[in-house]
């Protein structure tokens, strides 16, 4: 590799064929109990270990940037402060619920 180690450790291999990662290689690598390594195989035959990358969840970038916003939004304006739905616009709602709706209907005032 040309590079120089900056440590040398020796471990054993267990006739299971496993070893212990040293209690300093896991503090440099940062892995904690439970934590993954991955075994990088080089061209010139030596094996590099290194921390498993954890595949972060899934967030969809719309709405993050839409709770950023929310975030920002109540931080500037605390006099603004979140509060219920009134009951009447609640119940207002739930009367509509009832009212059928043709998507294809021509809106009101429309000159075809």
């Amino acid at each position: 590799m040309g590079e120089h180690a900056l440590f040398e450790i020796e471990a054993t291999i267990t006739e299971r064929g496993q070893t212990t990662v040293p209690a300093a290689v896991r503090k440099m690598l940062a892995v904690r109990k439970r934590g993954r390594v991955v075994f990088r195989g080089m061209p010139d035959g030596t094996v590099v270990i290194a921390s498993k990358e954890e595949a972060e969840p899934h967030t969809d970038p719309v709405i993050s940037q839409f709770l950023g916003f929310l975030e920002r939004d109540m931080m500037e304006r605390k006099d603004a402060a979140i509060c219920p739905v009134p009951k009447t616009y609640l119940d207002d709602l739930r009367e509509l619920s009832d009212v059928e709706i043709d998507l294809d209907a021509p809106l009101t005032g429309d000159d075809e």
